[in-house]
């Protein structure tokens, strides 16, 4: 690596090459999402759950939040709607936004589907 070194002031300052400087900060860049990449792994072996491209797309595309993790996680209508103590019709309603729930029926779902409230609406 070609450096100069330059004293001013009482401070020390390095001197790169703009090329030596870019491959510099490009190796560093690629280092830090190693790193990233690393953490991520250890949290999924820990148990932190992750979503396939298909249901991220579904949540995008503007598809009914509940309907979406229901049947990813399994759920009919009926089993769900039994689960937390309501009708299935409710729960399609909810579903198709005729219906919104209430707070507490919301915390059910949630509970039920292993999400937070907020990603069912």
């Amino acid at each position: 690596m070609n450096v100069q070194t330059i004293e001013q002031n009482g401070a020390s300052f390095v001197v790169v090459p703009l090329a030596e400087w870019d491959e510099l900060m490009a190796r560093l860049e690629e280092r830090e999402d190693g790193m990233d990449a690393n953490r991520q792994l250890a949290a999924i072996r820990a148990g932190e759950e992750t979503m396939s491209a298909e249901m991220v797309a579904r949540l995008t595309s503007g598809e009914s939040p509940l309907k979406v993790w229901r049947e990813y996680r399994g759920y009919t209508l009926r089993v769900l709607a039994a689960e937390i103590g309501i009708s299935s019709a409710a729960v399609s309603k909810i579903e198709t936004g005729k219906s919104h729930p209430t707070v507490a029926t919301l915390s059910k779902l949630a509970a039920a589907l292993g999400c937070d409230m907020e990603d069912l609406t």
